[in-house]
Order: structure tokens, then sequence, then C-alpha cells
């Protein structure tokens, strides 16, 4: 296990969320350090910490390239190492289930809901994201499930930054007669979703039904457009990325059909919405959780 580290600073909401914005816009920005920012309590929504996770003992030029993000005031950074354990699994460990639209997740810990016409996912604590537990994913099972009672038909799903699977799968269960593929830029989610597909009875194969799984960076992989135009396109990623892929999924979605964006703050919607509709594309529904957006987008017919 490499040696893991943390640089932490603690300030209030727009602060700790312009710094997190400010990442965003660096070009050179050292993809080894991961950042992440919350509010500290439900009751103090104002006081926020950002933390900043290395795999390696900070460096000053590491301390000044998160330093440079807040660009109007100066926080103090504290250094932290981890113990030798894998962070994300760390961070994971001990969450309760949640219900979001027509599903329910919840870790082995917990047993699934009894409650009929719900499907619950067991999602492991593990090293990918999308236990159902942060905002956007939360936001994305209600959207999800909001388009199948509204008519959506789905025969071709495509998701994008899939990590655990988690979406690709309530899409699968949605409609599931699908062609369906995930993808991720990182390795790791390759066999994390296979697991997570067998444990929740879903086979990995290019059937219909079932769930093809590729690495690949945006649309980037010959697979993924292979199987496309896709009816529905799953991206809960960051707003930068978003941004940069409007053209790559006006590319992949034909007219009338449907994509679902998150893992945008509010305050990003603006600039988001503004690319897609340059792209081609109409809202059709949106959903604000917390301070993140979730955007259901149809494509316009052009010409």
């Amino acid at each position: 296990m490499a040696d893991s580290w943390k640089l932490t600073a603690f300030g209030d909401k727009a602060t700790i969320q312009a710094a997190l914005l400010a990442q965003e816009d660096v070009a050179d920005w050292d993809p080894e350090i991961v950042l992440t920012g919350f509010e500290l309590a439900d009751d103090r929504p104002d006081d926020w910490r950002l933390d900043a996770y290395l795999p390696r003992k900070p460096t000053a030029a590491d301390r000044k390239s998160v330093a440079r993000l807040f660009v109007n005031e100066a926080l103090d950074l504290t250094a932290e190492r981890l113990p030798n354990s894998d962070w994300v699994t760390e961070s994971q460990q001990g969450i309760e289930p949640i219900q979001a639209g027509r599903f329910y997740v919840h870790t082995p810990d917990h047993h699934p809901s009894g409650e009929l016409g719900v499907r619950s996912f067991v999602i492991p604590a593990s090293q990918a994201f999308g236990t159902g537990q942060h905002k956007t994913t939360e936001g994305c099972l209600v959207m999800l499930s909001e388009m199948k009672r509204r008519g959506v038909i789905a025969r071709r799903i495509a998701d994008i930054g899939t990590g655990t699977g988690l979406l690709a799968f309530a899409a699968l269960e949605l409609w599931p007669r699908a062609h369906a593929i995930a993808t991720d830029i990182d390795p790791v989610c390759g066999p994390v979703v296979a697991e997570n597909a067998t444990a929740n009875g879903f086979t990995i194969g290019a059937r219909p039904g079932q769930l093809a799984v590729a690495i690949a960076a945006g649309m980037d992989d010959p697979d993924l457009r292979a199987c496309g135009p896709y009816d529905l396109l799953i991206a809960n990623i960051l707003a930068g990325p978003l941004i940069e892929l409007a053209g790559d999924f006006a590319d992949a979605v034909p007219p009338r059909g449907n994509l679902l964006l998150a893992g945008l703050l509010e305050k990003q919607e603006p600039k988001l919405r503004a690319a897609y509709r340059r792209a081609g594309f109409s809202l059709v529904a949106r959903l604000v959780n917390g301070d993140w957006s979730i955007l259901w987008l149809r494509r316009r017919f052009v010409g």
C-alpha cells in the first residue's frame, strides 16, 4: 500500500467551494492530488472542510498547489499521515442505507429493504466511488426513477464515470432489456463493477440485459462508440469534464435521446447548461440535492 497523506483546511462554505471550482481551471493540476470538500455537520451548514489526498508526504510544491486555490484568503493547511489502509474504503465504513426513487442502497452491514416495489442494491465500501451516499448519486437515482415514470424508453444505455456501477445497475433495473455499457477512467473500477454486478444479480456481457464494462476516458473507447447511439447517457463526474464532453455527448445521443448529468455544484450550472444548449440539448427537468444540481437534458432535432 502506498504511503498516503492528506492536507486539510477549514473555512466557510463559499471559500471551500471556490477552491474546488478553482482546481478545475488549473490546467497542469497533479492528478495524484485528489480533493474533497464537505460540510462539517448538518446543523453547521456554513462550516466546511477541504481535504487533499496524496500518495506521498506533501512537498512544499504540493502545499503551494493547494494553497493557491484559496485566491482571496490564506487558510492554514495541516498535514496528516493516513493509516496503512485505503482511505476511500475507510471513509465509507459504517455508512447508513439510503432510499432514492425506486431504489434502496445499502452496504453488506445492513439488510435489504422489504418494501414492495423498491429494488435493493448492496454496494460494499470499495476502492471506487458510488455507494449512493453522495448527493449527486442519490439525485441520479431519483431522476432515473422519474424518467421511467414519465415514459422514457431506453434501448441503449451508457454510464460514463461509473465508479461502483450503481447507476448502470439502476438503469438496467428500469430498462432490463437494454444494451448497456459502463465506463470509468480508473482501472480499479473494472473488477469492482464486476463484483458488484454479481452481488446484485447482473451479468457482465454484451447481450441485451447485460452490462459491458470498459476503462476509458470520456467517450474515447471503440466499444463505447460502436455501441451507440444512446437513448440514455448518464455522466456523474465533474463540471469541467462535463463541459468539455458536450460535443462528444451530442455525437453519441440522437435527437430525442436523454442525457443525465451530475457532479456539478448549483453555481456551476449556468455555464454547463450554456455549453449543452450550444451542443443541441434542452432541459427537461432539474433536481437540486444539497448544493448539487442533477440535470435531465434531451437532444433537440437539428437542421
